[in-house]
């Protein structure tokens, strides 16, 4: 099988902030390099880079708003972060967990720095991950799928480096994640030396982002905070750590849908997000108080 081609190594554009706890780098969608039809299933990711945070009683974070046909996908890998929604559910996304969180017909969602990490303070890394859902799907009952670290699969791929396996497969093995298309991702821990070799179908639409460390990536180095997107002239993806790395991987089968998406909503149509802000401005989306 032959390797896939690099399409777009892209360096981290100036973050900014959402709400006041949440400092990221956008890379999808990052016109005019990647859209999100280019990406599809995966229709946003922001980066949160490591980013310390001085100790404060009142924790920082996001204020209730709405979702609509997608789901959030929310890997810690620095901190702690505390959610609420308007269905009642809460929680905590520890070191090295994932929050899958299917908001599809809608939820009201607030995030916030974990209270007693605030009180502490320290460095916060993240990455939130938006992925698309199918027009048939969009629609269906919210739910979520809390992935802690120790469900993950860890797949040996050398001494004391892994694939920390959270939806999809590798090598025989199956992330614990339920998705509604075919997605994969997984974190390669790697050593300096270690090598990964991924093989995903052609005409997936797959990415790399270097969380630490560097890589090379199909014979490319790649530095620290920068995401490879790939070409659908071949399916294989070989990585070699450069130095001790971290390095997010994704393939998805794209959703062969329009994307009509503004704010929190990504539907099909505008008359689509028409309604879901009527929904919403209505209180279809239910009640959440605000704060943390």
């Amino acid at each position: 099988m032959k390797t896939k081609s690099i399409k777009h190594i892209i360096a981290p554009r100036p973050a900014h902030f959402v709400g006041d706890g949440f400092r990221v780098h956008n890379f999808i969608p990052s016109m005019p390099s990647l859209s999100m039809q280019e990406m599809s299933p995966f229709i946003m990711l922001d980066y949160g880079a490591k980013h310390h945070f001085p100790p404060s009683i009142h924790p920082r974070g996001v204020d209730v708003h709405p979702h609509r046909g997608f789901e959030t996908v929310t890997i810690a890998y620095k901190g702690r972060v505390a959610h609420h929604d308007s269905a009642g559910n809460s929680g905590v996304i520890g070191e090295g967990d994932v929050q899958w969180m299917t908001a599809a017909s809608g939820v009201l969602h607030k995030e916030y720095h974990d209270a007693s990490w605030s009180k502490q303070g320290g460095d916060f890394q993240m990455v939130q991950l938006w992925v698309n859902l199918p027009a048939k799907d969009k629609m269906s009952t919210p739910k979520y799928q809390e992935i802690s670290n120790d469900k993950m699969m860890k797949v040996p791929v050398g001494a004391d480096s892994y694939i920390e396996l959270i939806a999809g497969e590798y090598s025989g093995h199956k992330g614990p994640a339920n998705t509604f298309t075919p997605v994969h991702l997984s974190n390669a821990k790697l050593k300096a030396g270690a090598e990964a070799q991924y093989s995903f179908p052609s005409h997936y639409n797959s990415g790399v982002l270097v969380i630490e460390g560097e890589a090379l990536v199909n014979g490319e180095a790649i530095p620290e905070n920068h995401f490879v997107s790939f070409m659908h002239d071949g399916e294989n993806i070989e990585i070699k750590a450069l130095q001790d790395s971290i390095i997010l991987v994704l393939s998805g089968e794209p959703i062969h849908e329009p994307i009509a998406a503004h704010g929190p909503f990504v539907m099909n149509t505008r008359e689509e997000i028409i309604q879901a802000f009527d929904d919403f401005q209505t209180g279809k989306f239910g009640y959440l108080e605000e704060g943390a």
